[in-house]
């Protein structure tokens, strides 16, 4: 059997990247960038597209808006993704519990 023949939206890894589809995304790059947004998907190149995302500067308390961006995956360090188990009633119960 090809690869080509083979149905991707069954495969394990697509299903958990789907399921995180309109999730808050926390990614750090290696230019000490930190961007919090709404994920939206990725190309065919992993770049990931986020919606709604501040831009925060590790070391700068300061934030910007910037709205809509694609990040090239190989800037990408790490991804954090908001973890709705550990809210009640919209509130955050501990800060650390934020991202998972």
């Amino acid at each position: 059997m090809s690869p080509s023949s083979t149905d991707q939206s069954t495969c394990p890894s697509t299903t958990a990247l789907k399921s995180l589809l309109t999730t808050t995304l926390r990614i750090t790059t290696t230019d000490n960038r930190v961007f919090i947004g709404t994920f939206m998907g990725t190309d065919q190149l992993l770049n990931i597209i986020l919606v709604n995302t501040e831009e925060y500067i590790l070391g700068n308390e300061a934030s910007r808006f910037v709205g809509q961006v694609m990040l090239p995956w190989r800037l990408v360090l790490h991804v954090e993704a908001f973890d709705q188990q550990n809210t009640s009633n919209g509130k955050v119960k501990d800060d650390r519990s934020l991202y998972i």
